[in-house]
């Protein structure tokens, strides 16, 4: 069967959920008091799984077997009944009649819950409909369900319960099962190819004293006993790197990295990365290692490397597409960024086409990686490696032979979306100091993604390190791409999520105190009680100190009444919220604006907001204004935001209305 037989609790009022869960409870005292508590049972001989059953039904027919597994379904029909159990390779019925296991046990049978984790004992057999089966000659309750299965766990109804609830959400649904068996037979064929070819899995720390190897703000803890600050990792490159140096020759770690980043559909907080080095290869030997690894993995799990990922064709078969960064915006742009004479004329092209730049004083490099960014990613749909990057972003490349700004890097695009990370490895000391320490300069400007000087690295690079080629692959990416997952969620067991009803940089607030009647006058308990209740939810009017509070002078100088009365002021829906990917500073918001047609609007007010408080609110735009390009993104508007100073800090309030207020509503 490909989906569990499950028998559905209908959606149940609060109430009747409470009467539920005591009725199981009340079962399983039941239970105990008769001597028959389930959780006494230590061992089950377990001799079969229900897929090795129907696989090998010609064999095992008449045989006997042992399974184990979760109740899902169960048809009473007098003195005989049918039941599915699932377990860790599928689900198969079983059989139970009364003369077969006693009139006590299918007593205790027939009151099982969907649900309880069960242990059957018979022969395998077909029903008269052909369905595989276990006639059971014995029947024990191993674990008691104290909840009932939720109605609404199958599907994609719900992708935040199911989120939060992976362990429901795996016995509920066989697809969701079936994703991280091929995650793990991934992982093990990464491992399988590399081992065959030399390569020796090593493990490095997790907890370091420098946050370096790549550009991502870290997560700082506290080492009590050495009372010091220290990063969770963010990559195991120069660990790895100084293994290459001690004389491993071929090494990899797969392993959980942590960014301290913005969540959405590809991030999470902490994923796995693989990182691997060769030394005496380079850029070109790193190329062919990762389309083996991608080619390889999608032909295990998919039989082929031609595979649809979210409604797109996607060929893995190498060689994969080779293009310069510089060529791919040339492609996409028709300017040539390496042509300008000038960094000021790059920085002109930007401005000309639209990008943010985030350094003001950006180069070409910089300029290039920006246009890139915007007009050539998410164009990248069949597997690319994009070559030839600028030294800019580049600190641990060795340069291009006979360049001094472009380094020897790629990256691997497929679908819009990087997948792998390559280098000929820096292997000049002198060179690499220079390089961190520009990085430092960098940091101390504001940008901290730039990464720190590793001193332990750098001593261990004098001691020389050969010519080593490195890729790193981000797994849950892979994983993504072949089950067609449309979010990193989906392939990670437990994703970080928010706890259930804490608002973002908010305590949740102390539950009340019991309630206490003192009262020599009140009618009654009751009648105090709810006055009491009444009270609290009465709304507190709020204290709000504008003391320190400076806002912008006034306009002296006259708008023309007439131009300003065209500008369309109408309320909005936001109906979703994201950041712009290589923007710190833009949110891209999806609206409804009453048109019936989703409006997008970008606005830089990340440093306010993250995008999940604003999904749902009622906001105000102005609808009438010239698409205007941002980040290779058309901004179709302006959302009204109020901004004034406090305490010689800059504070933004995105103005939201009364919910009440229909989209497209027009202001006056």
């Amino acid at each position: 069967m490909e989906e569990t037989n499950v028998t559905q609790t209908p959606e149940l009022t609060e109430q009747e959920l409470s009467e539920l869960l005591q009725i199981r409870r009340d079962k399983l005292s039941a239970l105990q008091s008769a001597g028959k508590d389930p959780f006494a049972v230590i061992t089950y001989p377990q001799t079969h799984h229900s897929a090795e059953i129907i696989a090998n039904y010609d064999a095992l027919e008449g045989k006997d077997v042992s399974i184990a597994g979760r109740m899902m379904s169960k048809r009473i029909m007098g003195k005989a009944s049918f039941a599915h159990l699932l377990d860790g390779a599928g689900d198969i019925q079983f059989y139970v009649r009364r003369e077969d296991v006693g009139d006590e046990a299918y007593a205790d049978f027939k009151a099982y819950d969907i649900g309880d984790i069960v242990g059957v004992k018979g022969f395998v057999f077909k029903t008269r409909t052909g369905e595989i089966s276990v006639h059971a000659t014995e029947i024990t309750l191993l674990s008691k369900s104290l909840r009932p299965l939720p109605e609404k766990f199958h599907g994609l109804k719900d992708p935040e319960l199911r989120y939060r609830q992976r362990f429901v959400d795996l016995f509920m649904n066989a697809g969701v099962r079936d994703t991280f068996k091929k995650r793990s037979a991934i992982i093990a064929e990464i491992r399988r190819y590399l081992d065959g070819e030399g390569f020796m899995e090593v493990e490095t720390p997790v907890l370091n004293t420098v946050a370096s190897g790549a550009s991502a703000r870290p997560f700082v803890t506290h080492h009590n006993t050495l009372d010091i600050d220290m990063y969770m990792r963010i990559a195991t490159e120069l660990h790895l790197k100084m293994c290459i140096v001690g004389g491993l020759e071929r090494v990899y770690e797969i392993g959980r990295l942590f960014r301290n980043e913005g969540m959405d559909a590809m991030h999470n907080p902490e994923f796995t990365s693989i990182e691997i080095y060769q030394a005496y290869t380079d850029l070109r030997g790193m190329m062919e290692l990762c389309e083996q690894i991608m080619s390889r993995c999608c032909k295990l799990v998919n039989g082929t490397t031609q595979i649809t990922y979210q409604g797109q064709a996607v060929d893995l078969t190498p060689p994969f597409r080779r293009l310069t960064m510089n060529d791919a915006v040339k492609e996409y742009t028709g300017r040539d960024i390496y042509a300008c004479a000038t960094d000021e004329e790059a920085r002109a092209i930007a401005k000309e086409l639209g990008v943010e730049l985030k350094d003001n004083e950006a180069t070409k490099g910089k300029v290039l990686a920006e246009l890139f960014d915007a007009f050539v990613e998410d164009k990248l749909i069949q597997p690319t490696f994009i070559t030839d990057y600028p030294i800019e972003n580049s600190p641990l490349t060795k340069l291009k032979a006979g360049s001094k700004d472009i380094v020897d890097r790629f990256e691997v695009f497929i679908c819009g979306h990087e997948y792998g990370n390559a280098y000929t490895e820096l292997n000049d000391p002198i060179d690499q100091r220079s390089r961190f320490v520009q990085q430092a300069k960098e940091r101390q400007k504001g940008d901290d993604e730039a990464m720190q000087v590793d001193e332990d690295f750098m001593l261990a690079m004098e001691y020389g390190m050969p010519p080593t080629g490195g890729i790193g692959i981000g797994i849950d990416r892979l994983c993504m791409l072949l089950t067609d997952a449309p979010t990193i969620r989906d392939i990670l067991l437990f994703p970080t999520m928010k706890p259930v009803g804490q608002q973002k940089k908010e305590k949740a607030q102390e539950a009340p105190a019991d309630f206490e009647c003192a009262c020599e006058t009140c009618p009654s308990l009751e009648a105090c009680k709810a006055a009491q209740e009444a009270e609290k939810a009465a709304p507190v009017e709020e204290k709000i100190d504008f003391s320190n509070v400076e806002i912008e002078p006034l306009f002296k100088d006259f708008v023309d009444f007439e131009t300003f009365s065209k500008s369309d002021f109408r309320a909005v829906k936001v109906l979703a919220c994201e950041a712009v990917p290589k923007s710190k500073k833009l949110l891209k918001f999806t609206l409804d604006d009453g048109t019936g047609e989703p409006r997008t609007i970008l606005s830089g007010i990340h440093a306010f907001y993250e995008p999940e408080q604003l999904i749902g609110k009622t906001c105000v735009a102005i609808t009438n204004l010239p698409p205007r390009p941002m980040m290779g993104i058309e901004s179709c508007g302006m959302l009204l935001s109020a901004i004034h100073q406090e305490n010689g800090e800059e504070r933004l309030n995105l103005l939201q209305l009364d919910p009440h207020i229909p989209a497209g509503a027009k202001l006056y």
